[in-house]
């Protein structure tokens, strides 16, 4: 069933990025000699957008960049990039020739380009400041060689495959962690779901039901756009396992135990759909349903872990 319902799903054509100014460093706040807080003001965004930046120990040559998307729970207030709060991160990345750039914020938008300003959630132009001011400046400051890969936890997961399809040219892999990969027909309701859940009208970001917005931001759609990149995707089974007996809501997402194995659980079925899509394709990826497993942070640090020989292999480490 699953595969027919996929088949009849038609690709429709990407639109390009939004031309923009140039985007420029307001100031860097340096916490340790590998660890900045970079701070960029954004012609696109139309405000300062602060990044969490992770350094290689080889400063002087240059290296490929990953970008790193934050999930549903980040906030524009909060200090630092939920990454670097809640996960070993900075120590992971100590040994590894690659800088590591995270936006701060981004609760809600899907990291997309929204068609109007919306009363909560307010201007929004992500797509354009992450695939075209973004990256020439991070090559530029940071030393990268041009060579970038995507990845994204739960609401981060879906726009980091989104980015990667749009932008198929600009980043060689993808990693999407607990994400629910399709936003058009049924999906929009889950997609609909997480923005309100920040106050945001969805109407803003994509248009109403039967706009075409909605499908040309639909990974399942365009698949194809994925073929030759490595892959990886993870999901978790909902059921309850280790890290949860003393769930901690200051550590995990979403801030009670039962909120967590329901999202998983969601997001599971996503990741079949999407699987079954690449299979359909042959569009080889890597997958990992993970018993046990719900949506919170000690999971996808596991699967951080994980899904870096995937990473690597595609930013030419």
């Amino acid at each position: 069933m699953i595969t027919a319902a996929l088949a009849v799903l038609a690709p429709l054509v990407a639109a390009p990025p939004r031309a923009s100014a140039q985007a420029v460093v307001d100031h860097i706040v340096k916490r340790t000699d590998r660890w900045q807080e970079v701070f960029v003001r954004s012609p696109a965004m139309g405000r300062v957008v602060q990044l969490d930046v992770l350094l290689p120990a080889d400063q002087a040559a240059r290296r490929p960049t990953l970008y790193l998307l934050d999930g549903n729970g980040s906030t524009e207030t909060q200090p630092l990039s939920t990454w670097t709060m809640r996960t070993d991160i900075v120590r992971f990345f100590a040994d590894k020739h690659a800088n590591v750039v995270m936006p701060v914020g981004g609760g809600g938008t899907f990291y997309t380009d929204w068609l109007a300003d919306d009363r909560r959630l307010g201007h929004n132009r992500w797509e354009t400041f992450l695939t075209n001011e973004l990256p020439p400046l991070v090559d530029n400051l940071l030393r990268g060689n041009g060579t970038n890969a995507m990845a994204g936890v739960s609401m981060g997961a879906q726009a980091a495959t989104t980015l990667t399809f749009r932008h198929p040219a600009l980043y060689r892999a993808l990693a999407a962690y607990s994400g629910c990969l399709y936003s058009s027909d049924l999906g929009q309701a889950t997609v609909r779901t997480v923005v309100a859940d920040k106050g945001g009208n969805a109407d803003n970001m994509w248009g109403g039901v039967a706009n075409p917005e909605w499908p040309a931001h639909d990974p399942i759609r365009h698949a194809e756009a994925l073929r030759g990149k490595p892959i990886y995707l993870s999901t978790g089974s909902g059921v309850p396992g280790p890290y949860d007996l003393a769930f901690d809501p200051s550590y995990s997402y979403p801030t009670d135990l039962t909120t967590a194995i329901a999202i998983e659980q969601v997001a599971h079925e996503c990741t079949v759909l999407f699987d079954a899509r690449l299979r359909l394709h042959r569009i080889p990826a890597t997958i990992r349903y993970n018993t046990p497993g719900t949506h919170s942070w000690p999971y996808w640090q596991d699967a951080l872990h994980d899904s870096w020989p995937t990473l690597r292999a595609g930013l030419g480490i």
